[in-house]
């Protein structure tokens, strides 16, 4: 199966955008490296999956640190998705180093660009909120270029 030519890709957009810029700053990190997951040649993948499960022990851990020292109410769910999402990276990693078609790492990456603005969205979004209102006491205002608000859309 010839899996050089990817079906999607991950570009950052402002709508991946959580308010708090560490994790804004993490997240535009995530993207970039499924994009090239996403568009490397077949040669490539594995050097670059395990990028990926580098940059998201580092990322989860950091998102998880916050969620842990402000006692944030949704810690157990968040951080399962996290390990869930680890588990499949090193899966592959794992599979494919034993021989297994590198193709994999590919469709690995078009599900990580499938589940990432969902997670963006729904966990990291409260998360950022949570971590704000508790450092500086209000939640961040986010001003997302070229997205329409809700507002604009009746």
């Amino acid at each position: 199966m010839h899996t050089d030519t990817p079906a999607v890709s991950l570009t950052w957009t402002d709508k991946f955008l959580v308010g708090y810029e560490p994790f804004d700053d993490t997240h535009r990190e995530f993207v970039e490296i499924v994009d090239a997951l996403l568009k490397v040649p077949e040669s490539e993948l594995l050097a670059h999956l395990y990028k990926l499960i580098q940059h998201s022990e580092a990322h989860f851990a950091q998102e998880e640190h916050y969620m842990e020292t402000t006692a944030f109410p949704a810690r157990e769910c968040h951080a399962n998705e996290h390990a869930g999402v680890l588990n499949s990276m090193r899966e592959v990693a794992q599979y494919v180093e034993g021989g297994g078609e590198a193709g994999e790492i590919r469709r690995l990456s078009v599900a990580l660009a499938d589940w990432f603005p969902g997670h963006t969205d729904y966990l990291d979004a409260s998360l950022a909120q949570w971590v704000a209102k508790k450092q500086l006491g209000a939640v961040p205002i986010v001003v997302r270029r070229g997205v329409a608000n809700h507002s604009d859309e009746a």
